[in-house]
């Protein structure tokens, strides 16, 4: 980058083309060459959700418009490219518009900063400060390997994205005061929640070009952008009342003004401090204090999905945003991804309004069912007040298309059906695990204890889930035939795994658990032996992999009536 850092221009955002080759790009050469770029080289995985809300979307749907009808979105679309007329208006946009509001270390405006941010004791802190996997403070991850007397140094283009990556994921630990925020008291601001991503588990679709995936994560806005909705880079032409401009160190809590507004919202005010090396700028200490406090996560959000609530407590909402669960493959919480009808009456789940979006499009064929359709997940779950991060979420795979139509549930049904047999084949494998364990003359593992056999079991299938996944994409609706083969195949796949994990569980049994033993409980006595574990097991699966016992059943009629 220039000494200005010239976000539009310098080639600072690694790219990966179609063909696997790899090249730098500025912002507006991106969004050219969009239909040429597969994704993007990014430091971790919760950095994707980031460049697109905080940088490409806000930027295309500002200059562009948001596509106001299936047909609008469609042409969009099936372009595959932005035509001459779009690449001008961006231009115009990046260079012309707004150019003066994209440069990282401009004097009166760098950008998603506060120029001449002061803190109130005078102290600027180490640049680990945005990053969350380096010692900063009161977060100490495990594994780091910095501690925070080491000075971090940051390229320009790697400052950027984990300024912008600090917008949206930073812990809600104590913030420097900051000079002119009258509501910091000793030098500090208590009370911050995590950055707007850290509240919810993100849901991504992936296209097979950027250009796609922009398209993808574009809401259909049949009524347009909401009045005096802005970016973070023009909020000075915001009108009188919708917020106060992020030129000072004074912070809010409010509602977003509207989808541009809540994917740029600036949760914290932030400055970059840099020194000159012979290498060029670098960014070495940086002041991270109190920014605008989302009032709720609004239901325009696009990239979460859903908990509602019929009868919510007192001060609670009806619909809150849902979290992913740590160690969970995304493939497990297929069933909150493919759920989509709104509940209203009851409680419930609900997808994205992105994945609601792509389900609508196909059901009016703008889409095609066998649409390599792909969907990536992140998340961070802090710990202690969530002042510190404690672990990092993140996961893709493929979607069939076909799988989101709400009338067509065939397809559906039989996906959660086979997330389901995984999971109740993984309770049998941590039961038959305590069973052998009480025969033994042991105890069953403690809940929050120990590793469990579930886990690898669960860790084995991903790749058999995925191919499923990737297969079921061309599946035709009246295919039954090729559908209950792929569902024999999973459950086959399932088996032996289930039979290798419940080996590995009897080869570590101690010889008296075949005799076993008696434990009394009130007036009734449970006898614990190795074999009747196993033989509870076995019946366990053939109730749950239904059609691998019925094939079973069949071979032995066959070899008994030879």
């Amino acid at each position: 980058m220039d000494d200005e850092g010239d976000l539009v221009h310098d080639s600072w955002l690694g790219a990966v083309g179609l063909d696997g080759g790899r090249r730098p790009v500025g912002l507006l050469s991106a969004l050219r060459e969009s239909h040429t770029v597969r994704r993007f080289e990014l430091p971790v995985h919760t950095m994707l959700p980031v460049v697109l809300r905080q940088l490409l979307l806000p930027v295309v749907i500002d200059a562009l418009g948001a596509p106001r009808s299936r047909q609008e979105w469609a042409e969009r679309f099936h372009r595959g490219c932005f035509s001459p007329d779009e690449q001008d208006r961006l231009a115009q946009y990046l260079e012309v518009r707004y150019g003066d509001r994209f440069r990282l270390f401009d004097a009166k405006r760098p950008f998603a900063q506060v120029a001449g941010l002061q803190a109130l004791n005078g102290e600027t802190k180490t640049a680990a400060q945005l990053v969350p996997s380096v010692a900063s403070g009161n977060n100490v991850p495990l594994f780091s390997a910095l501690s925070e007397a080491d000075e971090l140094l940051l390229t320009p283009g790697d400052a950027v994205l984990w300024l912008l990556h600090a917008q949206c994921w930073d812990t809600a630990s104590i913030k420097t005061g900051a000079v002119g925020d009258l509501q910091a008291k000793n030098g500090k601001t208590t009370g911050n929640p995590t950055g707007p991503l850290g509240q919810f588990g993100v849901i991504v679709p992936n296209g097979r070009t950027l250009y796609e995936t922009l398209l993808l994560n574009t809401p259909i806005l049949p009524d347009g952008l909401e009045p005096g909705d802005r970016p973070q880079w023009a909020w000075d032409e915001r009108p009188a009342g919708l917020g106060k401009s992020p030129a000072g160190a004074a912070w809010s809590e409010r509602p977003a003004a509207g989808l541009l507004d809540l994917l740029t919202f600036q949760a914290r005010r932030i400055r970059l401090i840099t020194f000159e090396t012979e290498q060029g700028r670098l960014v070495h200490r940086v002041i991270v204090s109190a920014g605008d406090r989302l009032a709720q996560t609004p239901e325009v959000e696009p990239h979460t999905a859903w908990q509602h609530t019929a009868k919510p407590k007192k001060g609670q909402f009806h619909r809150r945003p849902r979290r992913h669960a740590s160690g969970r493959a995304a493939w497990q919480g297929l069933g909150t991804l493919l759920s989509m009808t709104l509940p209203v009456q009851s409680d419930g789940l609900y997808t994205s309004l992105l994945l609601r979006q792509i389900g609508d499009l196909q059901v009016t064929r703008v889409l095609a069912g066998d649409y390599p359709l792909g969907v990536e997940t992140s998340g961070l779950e802090y710990g202690t007040q969530s002042a510190v991060v404690e672990n990092a979420i993140g996961d893709d795979l493929p979607l069939p298309v076909m799988a989101l139509l709400a009338q067509d549930k065939w397809l559906r049904k039989a996906l959660l059906e086979c997330v389901d047999q995984a999971d109740r084949v993984a309770r049998a494998l941590d039961g038959l695990h305590n069973d052998l364990r009480r025969a033994a003359g042991g105890d069953p593992l403690p809940r929050d204890k120990g590793s469990r056999p579930s886990a690898q079991f669960l860790h084995s299938l991903d790749a058999t889930m995925r191919r499923l996944l990737a297969g079921l994409r061309t599946v035709e609706e009246d295919d039954e035939e090729l559908l209950e083969r792929a569902q024999l195949a999973w459950e086959q796949a399932v088996q032996i795994a289930a039979d290798r994990e419940a080996e590995l569980l009897l080869g570590a049994v101690p010889p008296r658990a075949v005799v076993g033993r008696t434990v009394r409980n009130g007036d009734k006595e449970f006898v614990y032996r190795s074999g009747k574990a196993v033989g509870v097991f076995r019946l366990r699966l053939a109730e749950i992999l239904t059609r691998v016992a019925e094939e079973r059943r069949a071979e032995r009629e066959e070899g008994a009536a030879a």
